[in-house]
């Protein structure tokens, strides 16, 4: 997937089975997230990636096998019906999970969070897995599966590495092989700092992702020092991440991108 000012729309798949919130089976989860991604696709985003953002609360690094069946059930159904490329990632930092269900259902990158250097996450202490996730790719057959990976992630504490600047962790993920860093806020829906993106974008030449907190009025802060935007929140009804998509805000900010293109 060539990355070019894209738009990465998101799909919250609703709460899987065994989850505390789970109240829906499978066919109903399925198109729900179909429904919001036929959305996203009418807007006109560039592509889509699919979260399972409402099993809170996440376990770390792993995910049973009642949600990597549900994840794939899910990317399936997608991928049938849509032609863009499409993402996953599956919460919390089960890389490997959604390496594998991307594989299965023929998608085209994950998103990856504790790549490189540890951090102390809403879930616990969370190691890096560069390596380790980096030969599972190579295994299993899925190395034209991009990695995209969140450093200094939301949803962190990282004050053990508050000597290394997100510069210098972009540095390290391109150093192991990222194939883009995802800049964010300190949680989602909340703006990444625009001179942190601009810093990354300076130190590394792969591509360089915004992951929280854009909109119709702010993308134009960002817009050139970014390759891509992953869009959740305000593309939602009210604004609110876990609400279903909301047409009309999917137009606004899509209207805002093509202006901005035009400026180039």
């Amino acid at each position: 997937m060539e990355l070019n000012k894209s738009i990465i729309g998101m799909v919250h798949v609703a709460a899987l089975p065994g989850t505390p919130r789970n109240s829906a089976g499978i066919a109903e989860i399925v198109s729900a997230a179909l429904r919001d991604a036929l959305l996203l696709v009418e807007g006109g985003v560039d592509a889509i990636m699919i979260e399972n953002m409402h099993d809170r609360p996440y376990l770390n690094r792993t995910a049973g096998p009642e949600i990597v069946s549900a994840m794939t059930a899910v990317a399936v159904e997608l991928r049938r019906k849509i032609a863009l490329p499409l993402g996953i990632q599956i919460l919390a930092g089960a890389n490997k999970a959604a390496l594998a269900v991307a594989l299965a259902a023929g998608f085209n990158f994950i998103r990856a969070e504790g790549f490189v250097f540890g951090h102390l996450a809403d879930e616990g202490w969370m190691n890096s897995d560069a390596g380790e996730l980096l030969r599972y790719r190579k295994q299993i057959g899925a190395e034209h599966i991009q990695i995209f990976t969140d450093i200094k992630k939301k949803h962190a504490s990282h004050a053990v590495t508050t000597d290394v600047t997100i510069a210098e962790t972009a540095k390290a993920a391109a150093f192991f092989l990222s194939d883009g860093v995802i800049v964010t806020g300190t949680a989602t829906g909340e703006k990444a700092l625009v001179e942190e993106v601009k810093a990354v974008k300076l130190s590394v030449k792969i591509p360089v992702i915004v992951g929280s907190g854009i909109d119709e009025r702010n993308i134009h802060e960002y817009w050139n020092s970014s390759d891509a935007f992953i869009v959740g929140s305000s593309m939602k009804e009210h604004g609110k991440w876990e609400n279903p998509v909301d047409p009309e805000r999917v137009r606004n900010l899509m209207l805002k991108v093509n202006q901005l293109k035009k400026t180039v």
